[in-house]
C-alpha cells in the first residue's frame, strides 16, 4: 500500500476555479447601507429644513406659557401683523379696507375655518382685536393666537 502524493495543476480535471475575468454569480443578499445613509440624510434635510417652511413674515412675538395647539392635515391659514401695522395674509401684504373681501374669498375655498393671527409685540391690542374682527365676519370662527413658548406663567412659579 502506498501513499500518493496528488498536485494541483492549473489544466483540466477537478474542480475549476473561477477567474477574475469570468462571469461573477449574481449576489442574492441586498446590501441596504447605502439606503440606510441616504435616508438619514434626507430625513437631516428635512429636519432642517421644516423649520423653514412656515410663513415668512418677521415678527416679535410675545412669550406666554400656553401650550401649543394641535396640528391639521391642511396647511393654516396665517395672518400677520407687523410691528409697522402691516396686515399680510400669509406673506402677501393686504390693504385693510380689502382685507373681509379677500378673506371671504379664502375661507369659500378652503375646508377648514382655522386661522392663526402672529401679532408682532409692539402692535397695540386694538389693531389685533380689528383684525380678529374682521376675521370672523368673513367666516373665520377658529382663531389662533400664535405666541413664542416660555413667557411668564403668572401663578408665581417658573416654565
Amino acid at each position: 500500500m502506498g501513499a500518493g502524493v496528488i498536485q494541483k495543476d492549473s489544466g483540466g480535471g477537478g474542480r475549476r476555479r473561477r477567474r477574475r475575468g469570468g462571469r461573477a454569480r449574481p449576489m442574492s443578499e441586498i446590501n441596504v447601507t447605502p439606503f440606510v445613509d441616504v435616508m438619514l440624510v434626507l430625513l437631516i434635510i428635512f429636519m432642517v429644513a421644516a423649520p423653514l417652511m412656515t410663513v415668512g413674515v418677521p415678527v416679535q412675538l410675545p412669550k406666554t406659557a400656553a401650550n401649543a395647539l394641535p396640528g391639521e392635515q391642511e396647511e393654516p391659514l396665517a395672518i400677520t401683523i407687523t410691528a409697522e401695522g402691516q396686515v399680510m395674509i400669509q406673506t402677501t401684504e393686504v390693504p385693510r379696507d380689502e382685507m373681509v373681501n379677500r378673506l371671504r374669498a379664502i375661507a369659500a375655498e378652503r375646508a377648514s375655518d382655522r386661522v392663526f393671527v402672529r401679532a408682532d409685540g409692539a402692535v397695540s391690542y386694538a389693531s389685533v382685536v380689528q383684525v380678529m374682527g374682521a376675521l370672523n365676519r368673513a367666516g373665520f370662527d377658529n382663531i389662533g393666537l400664535v405666541t413664542d413658548t416660555g413667557g411668564p406663567a403668572l401663578d408665581g412659579q417658573e416654565n
